[in-house]
């Protein structure tokens, strides 16, 4: 059983011997998968965090590994573009992966000043054949952005001025949009790092910012509006306890999970309440809308389908763990992971289980979908830690299971400490911090 995430690492709202260069010194430079049109490019898909992707294909038939690569403790989504898999390591390290076969195209070590507790916490995003990672210094409120080249992994600009940064960034119309633990949300020139403007919340924002138009939507302490030009406050809510996800902007909607156990729809207008829907436990994903649902995961175990417009409940699947990994959606297929060790497959209709597979770790990583297969990360440091799923036979599934089993003594045996929905909302980090109890959802 692998070690504990100490509170920071659970933090967060992602086969082989990996060999990371010199500070961004390039590792190896192999060759990509063949370029298509489908990708996954940030968390949770768009830059409005809808976390679905009409346009991809997801796997079809029997569910087998195509591939796994140890990158050691991945809690980020994957990024995929061009046939190329982007990954950021909790232990500092960014990996470029053939989508094809998982071989290592480029490896670099990032780090402000070497510093050896550096983490990369939140998923990478990828715009214009650039890849942006944020990372943080725990306990020294030091974090930076940088921007790598996408082909070489080369650092082409970092910002250093800002503390700790968990959230992942979105990148939007040229700019990047990232929160942090200084209480600021930060825009930066997408080309050259530049600050454009910063604007200072009520609390830690470390979930990804959601951008749709003009204005940028961001879930922290409160849930805010922010004008995208100057970052001039809209308006901000509270409709509940403090601690919000990363908010999904969809339909005039804006949808946040919160600490409360409540999955909140706001209007995008003004921020008012249009509902709310209680589960029976922590939320801490950031939830998905596709078609006029919304689909989300709580601590109580559970998988929710909740109508967009009224937010009565359309179905519920229990899974066998707390769910901190943030639904995604394509092909009428939900895919999700759990603290249970599996990555569920649910027809988005009526939640019917249509396949799960078995990684062999909690996961907290929001499953990125393109071109037939799954690109999952798992808290594993002793096994592969980023998976691709495809189409294949179930064959080796069983030994698979069994060790998975062995790993969990109950339903749930290891501590929720956070919300790795890696921009997913991070609420069970503020509840361990505050020093309460977590366990299973009857509270025993």
């Amino acid at each position: 059983m692998t070690t504990e995430p100490n509170r920071r690492e659970i933090l967060h709202a992602i086969g082989g011997s990996v060999g990371a260069g010199a500070l961004f010194g390039r590792a190896s430079v192999g060759t990509a998968g063949a370029r298509t049109t489908e990708s996954w490019p940030q968390f949770g898909y768009d830059v409005a965090n809808s976390g679905h992707a009409p346009g991809n294909t997801g796997p079809e038939g029997p569910i087998g590994e195509r591939w796994g690569f140890d990158a050691g403790r991945v809690f980020g989504s994957p990024a995929v573009v061009h046939g190329i898999v982007y990954v950021a390591s909790r232990f500092g390290t960014v990996y470029a992966l053939n989508a094809v076969d998982g071989t290592e195209l480029w490896s670099v070590e990032v780090g402000t000043d070497g510093h050896p507790e550096l983490h990369l916490y939140g998923s990478p995003a990828v715009g214009d054949e650039t890849v942006y990672v944020a990372e943080a210094i725990p306990g020294r409120d030091v974090g930076s952005v940088y921007a790598l080249d996408a082909a070489t992994g080369d650092e082409l600009w970092q910002f250093v001025d800002v503390g700790e940064v968990s959230s992942p960034p979105t990148v939007a119309d040229g700019t990047v949009y990232v929160g942090s633990d200084d209480w600021n949300v930060y825009a930066l020139d997408a080309e050259d790092g530049s600050e454009h403007w910063r604007f200072e919340t009520g609390g830690w924002v470390q979930t990804a910012p959601a951008v749709v138009g003009d204005t940028v939507y961001v879930g922290g302490w409160d849930v805010y509006a922010l004008d995208a030009t100057d970052g001039t406050e809209r308006w901000r809510a509270r409709p509940g306890a403090p601690d919000y996800t990363a908010p999904a902007v969809v339909d005039d909607g804006v949808y946040v999970g919160c600490d409360d156990g409540n999955v909140y729809a706001l209007d995008a207008a003004d921020g008012s309440e249009r509902w709310r829907f209680e589960t029976i436990d922590e939320v801490s994903t950031s939830p998905a809308v596709a078609d006029g649902t919304v689909y989300v995961g709580s601590h109580d175990f559970g998988v929710y389908a909740i109508d967009a417009g009224t937010g009565d409940e359309r179905w519920r699947v229990s899974t066998g763990g707390k769910v901190y990994s943030s639904p995604s959606v394509v092909d009428e297929t939900v895919y999700v992971g759990s603290h249970d060790g599996n990555v569920y497959g649910l027809d988005a209709s009526d939640g019917t289980e249509r396949w799960r597979f078995p990684i062999g770790d909690e996961v907290y990583s929001s499953p990125a979908v393109a071109d037939g297969s799954v690109y999952v990360g798992a808290y594993d440091d002793s096994a592969p830690s980023v998976y691709a799923l495809g189409r294949g036979s179930d064959a080796g599934n069983e030994g698979r299971i069994e060790s998975v089993l062995d790993r969990f003594d109950g339903p749930e045996t290891a501590v929720g400490l956070g919300a790795l929905a890696v921009g997913g909302g991070y609420a069970a980090y503020r509840r361990f911090s505050r020093g309460e109890g977590d366990g299973d959802p009857s509270g025993e």
